[in-house]
């Protein structure tokens, strides 16, 4: 049998139900029973546990309903309990921060997954209204603030704070810095912050800090403690989208300032349903090397519609299969494997740094595979730059799942690409445009017409 209490809950889980029923029998109706529903540390997942290490900072990310509160909230008993009912804890002056005060009340502290609720009798603080405080029985307590209120965080002074949802605050930078001032007491202060992440910059550079540590969690993960009809419709509803990569994964989603797509219009962009294409492509930017540590290759499927006017013309991204440090064998396949999925009319492959060996590669799995070599004689961001005008427009959307493209996109901006390695999915894409929609717009050629299989 484990001798450590969170090994022994997940072997009396995987038990049949009888050896469940024996264990439980032999705890009796005392102290042990009552208190197993109490001890986290055995029950928690592994993004609600606190990391090991020197950190003043511990930032929780995570989609809806992925713990985060009740995580906040054990970790707050953790700081102030002592071993015993009366014993004091590491911590007895505590910062509580929510987005408003009765947020933070609402939530943080009589939710279903705040302190209270969270508490043995015996150890279960009380609410004193007219101080906005938690008192615990060892002396130790919380106050209760507001994100929006930066200046009632001037003067007092902690050793331990909890802030929830940092990233909705009006004014995140001001009241972060004001309790930074205030979290001065003790010889360890300590503070863990739990948001669904943002495009805010004081997160950006919380998370960023040497003295944070993070855990990522999505709403997933917490599937146990969720409504199935929950997970199913959000799922259905969200899953693939901006809105559910930050809501429901827990995905702090960057832009840069100024760049040539943003979050917002890619979102705008997006589409459900699919027409009959007049054409789709596949369009392959090589990466330079075939190592293990070279650039991805891009890889991306488009449609177009190309009925009426050239300026009428609109193009569909329909999926991103790109493969990271692969040989030219694995990644010739995947294209090829792409184009028969959608039944694609040609195969386009940016040739600047395999030449005639890009085309060579191709043809050893299809030697009669539509094909067509382009070469960049400009840089990425003049060839990107009116593909994002016709964006703009409304002229290019995007399905569901594209999640790493637009990642590369966003950071796609005048002055270049703002981010380590190379865009080869934005490049991809690009050529893609390019082909289905610019080029034949130059000469107003008419493709043939076809439908899906």
């Amino acid at each position: 049998m484990p001798r450590d209490l969170r090994s022994l809950i997940a072997w009396i889980a995987s038990e049949p139900r009888e050896a469940q029923v024996q264990f439980l029998s032999e705890l009796g109706n005392g102290g042990a029973l009552m208190a197993l529903p109490y001890m986290f540390d055995a029950w928690a997942l592994d993004h609600q546990m606190p990391p090991g290490g020197d950190w003043r900072t511990w930032v929780i990310v995570g989609g809806r309903g992925a713990g985060k509160t009740r995580a906040g909230s054990e970790w707050v008993r953790g700081m102030v309990e002592g071993s015993r009912p009366l014993d004091k804890g590491q911590a007895s002056r505590v910062a509580l921060v929510g987005e408003t005060y009765d947020q933070a009340r609402e939530v943080m502290v009589f939710g279903d997954s705040g302190i209270l609720a969270c508490s043995p009798p015996d150890r279960r603080p009380v609410w004193v209204s007219g101080r906005r405080a938690l008192v615990w029985p060892n002396g130790a307590e919380a106050m209760v603030f507001s994100g929006n209120d930066p200046e009632a965080l001037r003067g007092p002074q902690f050793d331990a704070a909890w802030v929830d949802e940092l990233a909705k605050w009006k004014k995140p930078r001001e009241a972060w810095d004001m309790l930074q001032f205030g979290l001065r007491l003790g010889d360890d202060p300590r503070q863990v912050v739990t948001t669904t992440p943002r495009n805010v910059q004081v997160l950006k550079d919380i998370i960023a800090s040497p003295s944070s540590v993070m855990t990522q969690a999505k709403t997933e993960a917490n599937a146990a403690n969720l409504a199935k009809s929950f997970l199913d419709e959000v799922k259905a509803r969200y899953a693939g989208t901006r809105l559910g990569r930050q809501e429901l994964d827990g995905v702090l989603l960057e832009e840069e300032e100024g760049a040539l797509w943003s979050l917002a219009r890619l979102e705008a962009n997006r589409v459900e349903a699919l027409p009959e294409f007049d054409r789709i492509v596949v369009a392959v930017d090589p990466p330079a090397t075939g190592s293990k540590t070279a650039d991805e290759c891009g890889i991306i499927v488009v449609g177009a519609v190309t009925q009426g006017q050239p300026l009428g013309w609109r193009a569909y991204v329909l999926e991103d299969a790109s493969v990271g440090g692969a040989k030219p064998q694995v990644w010739a396949k995947a294209a090829l494997d792409a184009m028969a999925r959608w039944d694609a009319d040609k195969l386009v492959a940016e040739v600047n740094q395999g030449g005639d060996m890009v085309e060579e590669v191709v043809r050893q799995f299809d030697q009669f595979v539509p094909y067509k070599a382009v070469r960049a004689t400009r840089g990425k961001v003049a060839r990107a730059e009116p593909v994002a005008a016709l964006y703009d427009q409304g002229r290019v959307v995007h399905t569901r799942g594209l999640a790493e493209l637009e990642d590369q996109m966003v950071k796609m901006t005048p002055q270049g690409y703002q981010a380590s390695g190379s865009p080869d999915r934005v490049d991809a894409l690009v050529w893609a445009i390019h082909e289905v929609l610019i080029a034949p717009a130059a000469g107003h050629q008419r493709p043939r017409i076809r439908t899906l299989g």
